[in-house]
């Protein structure tokens, strides 16, 4: 604590190098799920930085190209526009590319916050644009899979559940952690997401995945409710997670552990 107490900022990481220092002066080993924690912070980090740098090199790209196509267009000159025109294809491109990266959950390859925001709420008063249904997915016993198969295949659980969702064919977002929503359009009601999200389960609870103590299964929760043209996403959230609860009250009578 002095240690940190005298440095003005502390990031994760610096705290997880004070705090291993420490701990190996009294012989003491950090466990593996907090040095995995550590590298995947680390990870996350190096991905934010690498976004800022690709954006910071296309808004310095398409300055340059303006700047090119204004003297061009003045001094009339077609080869240097037929220049700019390519410059720019090449930059939507990679534009294209990196609003996939920003949008896009690292782990499970499903959408991610970010993504529901941008693409569903107003920028300004983040109230949905459209009506629509959305349905919460939690997994159940998730913790259990952490702690007693370790958390790289809780990752592994993590894609396949996404995988399974996506399987919907519709917007399917990490919400965190191992919390996810599936979005429908207006043409879809409850009653028909609830008919699916069931079916998707089931399948998942047929499926074994195979851990370190031996196979076990796999099942979510989840609570649905619709939302209209001007609503908040929070409230809408809540009361979807009520429902998701009673379901899961339900679910985990059937289904007692993994």
């Amino acid at each position: 604590k002095d240690s940190i107490d005298q440095l003005h900022i502390v990031t994760p990481s610096i705290y997880a190098s004070i705090f291993k220092e420490f701990a190996s002066s009294h012989n003491t080993l950090i466990a593996n799920d907090t040095e995995l924690s550590e590298d995947l912070l680390q990870i996350e980090s190096l991905t934010l930085t690498n976004l800022q740098v690709e954006i910071t090199k296309n808004v310095d790209t398409l300055s340059s190209n303006t700047v090119k196509a204004i003297g061009a267009i003045q001094a009339k000159d077609e080869r240097k526009l037929a220049e700019v025109l390519e410059e720019t294809k090449k930059l939507k491109a990679e534009i294209e590319q990196l609003k996939i990266s920003l949008y896009t959950d690292e782990l499970t390859q499903v959408h991610n916050r970010k993504w529901l925001h941008d693409t569903y709420l107003d920028h300004d008063t983040r109230e949905f644009q459209e009506n629509g249904v959305l349905a919460i997915i939690d997994l159940n016993y998730f913790k259990l899979v952490n702690d007693i198969h370790g958390h790289i295949l809780g990752d592994k659980v993590l894609i396949f559940i996404a995988d399974q969702l996506k399987k919907s064919n519709y917007d399917t977002i990490r919400y965190g952690g191992d919390e996810f929503l599936i979005l429908f359009p207006t043409d879809v009601t409850q009653d028909d997401a609830l008919l699916l999200l069931n079916n998707i389960r089931e399948n998942i609870l047929s499926k074994k995945i195979k851990g370190r103590t031996g196979s076990f299964t796999m099942s979510f929760s989840f609570g649905i409710q619709t939302y209209t043209k001007g609503d908040e996403l929070s409230p809408i959230i809540e009361k979807a997670d009520k429902k998701m609860y009673i379901d899961k009250i339900n679910i985990k009578k059937r289904v007692p552990s993994i």
